[in-house]
């Protein structure tokens, strides 16, 4: 699932690659994750426009227009976007091509389907979008905000940190590695956290994100289209010793999504029953 560092890096590479380009064609290979808002011909609405920001917030990329209205793209699982000359291999479940002014397209690919892209002139009619909370690395997002939003929820805190309508852009992976950053069991409950652990939780999450981002912007390239991944600390890395202490990572799965982290370093949480560890 492409999370917030993934699609910050996306949107780096595409202000720089398409910004002030104008779309002059538009193919719609697979018109099911399109969903237009405005009632228009969505192809004929896209050619001639020019692209004149991409922006993001949280797992949604923008792509405003110069005629005011917006692309709006919601990956989900498996979304991904391939930026090409036209001869390139189109990756499989390839749903929608743009032609830009330079010869270069703009594809949307999706392995499960899940993806949505919205033509809206209004972004509060885009599902989900309203609902957003401030974007995990928003500087508006103090340690004082963290706190008073953090304090609304009561459940464990590793599907706190992930509920979009706390802070925007975290995903499966990077809860992960915040939490094993913070030394917090993603088990334990919200009230459970002292001050202290809710403050390192808050310097986890903007080290862990930022970091990422570096990393990526060195690595992706033009690629953008490729998940990286190997460079995280914990996720996906069940049975392998931990970086900081040396014990096996555990790795639970539990409600469709598996959760990694280390026993030393982050103690405490119950598990639940009726779930599969390794």
């Amino acid at each position: 699932m492409p999370e917030l560092p993934d699609l910050e890096v996306i949107r780096g590479f595409l202000e720089e690659h398409i910004v002030g380009h104008t779309i002059v064609t538009v193919e719609v290979v697979r018109p099911t994750v399109i969903r237009n808002l405005l009632g228009v011909d969505f192809a004929a609405r896209l050619t001639g426009q020019q692209v004149t920001a991409v922006r993001r917030h949280g797992k949604f990329l923008l792509f405003d227009l110069a005629s005011g209205n917006h692309v709006v793209l919601n990956p989900m699982l498996a979304g991904r976007l391939q930026y090409c000359l036209p001869d390139a291999g189109r990756l499989p479940r390839t749903y929608l091509v743009l032609t830009l002014d330079d010869g270069h397209e703009l594809r949307y690919s999706d392995q499960r389907s899940m993806g949505k892209i919205y033509l809206t002139d209004d972004l509060a009619r885009v599902p989900g979008f309203s609902e957003l909370g401030p974007d995990a690395l928003d500087p508006a997002l103090t340690l004082e905000v963290f706190r008073e939003r953090l304090r609304r929820f009561r459940g464990q805190i590793k599907r706190v940190l992930t509920r979009q309508d706390f802070v925007a852009g975290i995903g499966n992976a990077y809860a992960d590695e915040i939490l094993w950053r913070a030394g917090i069991n993603p088990f334990r409950k919200r009230p459970e956290l002292s001050d202290e652990e809710e403050a390192r939780l808050y310097e986890a999450m903007r080290q862990v994100l930022s970091e990422a981002i570096a990393i990526l912007r060195q690595r992706v390239g033009t690629d953008i289209h490729v998940e990286i991944r190997d460079f995280l600390q914990v996720h996906r890395r069940g049975g392998e010793p931990c970086p900081r202490c040396g014990t096996r990572i555990s790795e639970i799965t539990a409600h469709k999504r598996i959760t990694n982290f280390c026993r030393t370093c982050q103690p405490g949480g119950l598990i639940q029953s009726g779930i599969r560890r390794l």
